[in-house]
């Protein structure tokens, strides 16, 4: 990458409180569960540290509570090399938190106290706005208020920078952003919510990734878990395959992915090779415990794709 580009994340950051189950309880039962952990997380900051460890220049948007979680967040990001001027601590709000059930087979039930990432506001966007001009890519997600994403897309644009867009938490979105968004990365919950496809195969994969390019995205990646990522774009429909490894905790694999493809992109990789790269990062996470824990390094990533060479 460019010396002098960088990647611009803006989103949340959180404190995650884990405790693995046999499997994930229903409503009103209680199970007894083994280990009990804390990791950093939140889908910003975990997108910011992903793409820290797979190569990238990242200056990180956010904003954190005046408190000892805070506190280690901040400090943890700085460890990663991530950029955080643009961190900021709110004096009222407390950090966010999520508490997380991870089953045996790596499926996960999470709730969120979003704190200090529901305060996030506009102009806390507009005073990041030198650093979005000058960036490679910005990348978003959906764990701040709306109004902030949207003005961060807005400024992006107008500048000229890419907005990559990982539509999570699951909600719908106005078309008037959509519109601003160069690639966005739903899951196929994600995608049928957008869009009322569901998505089971490669075939309902194309019609909702077609829908969603008709409201203005210019590329949809739907990513599919092991199956791999399914391009929708001026090229046509196409899946990149991902890799089978064996799940220990799937939390932070999207966000590992959306990290892991900006920097291949500010790499100037082509966009399938993006997502091979981003499939890589994505599979390796999985098969470890926690957020930003499970985030591969660059050199991991590398050997992963050397050990599976197409």
């Amino acid at each position: 990458m460019s010396a002098t580009k960088h990647i611009v994340v803006i989103g949340s950051s959180n404190t995650d409180m884990i405790i693995r189950v046999p499997r994930i309880p229903a409503p009103g039962e209680t199970i007894l569960g083994g280990e009990f952990l804390t990791a950093a997380g939140g889908k910003g900051a975990n997108q910011a540290v992903a793409a820290a460890r797979a190569g990238g220049r990242v200056k990180f948007v956010a904003r954190v509570g005046n408190d000892m979680f805070g506190e280690r967040a901040v400090a943890a990001l700085k460890r990663d090399g991530v950029d955080v001027r643009n961190v900021l601590r709110d004096k009222r709000a407390a950090s966010g938190a999520a508490l997380i059930l991870v089953a045996e087979n790596g499926e996960n039930s999470i709730a969120v106290a979003g704190g200090a990432n529901a305060k996030l506001s506009t102009a806390d966007v507009k005073r990041a706005a030198g650093a979005i001009a000058g960036a490679a890519s910005l990348v978003l997600q959906l764990e701040t208020p709306l109004a902030s994403v949207h003005m961060a897309a807005r400024l992006a644009v107008n500048a000229g920078v890419p907005v990559i867009l990982n539509p999570a938490p699951a909600q719908p979105l106005p078309s008037a952003l959509l519109k601003l968004i160069a690639i966005l990365t739903p899951n196929e919950t994600e995608a049928e919510l957008l869009t009322g496809q569901k998505v089971h195969n490669p075939a309902a994969a194309a019609k909702a990734c077609a829908k969603l390019r008709a409201r203005g995205v210019r590329t949809v990646i739907l990513t599919m878990g092991s199956r791999g990522a399914f391009i929708s774009d001026s090229q046509g429909p196409r899946l990149v395959p991902g890799f089978k490894v064996k799940a220990v905790d799937t939390t932070a694999a999207g966000d590992v992915f959306n990290g892991a493809l900006s920097v291949a992109l500010a790499e100037c990789k082509t966009l399938d090779e993006a997502i091979r790269f981003a499939n890589a990062a994505a599979a390796i996470s999985v098969t470890r415990l926690g957020a930003q824990p499970s985030a591969p390094s660059r050199a991991e990533i590398e050997r992963f794709l050397r050990r599976h060479r197409p």
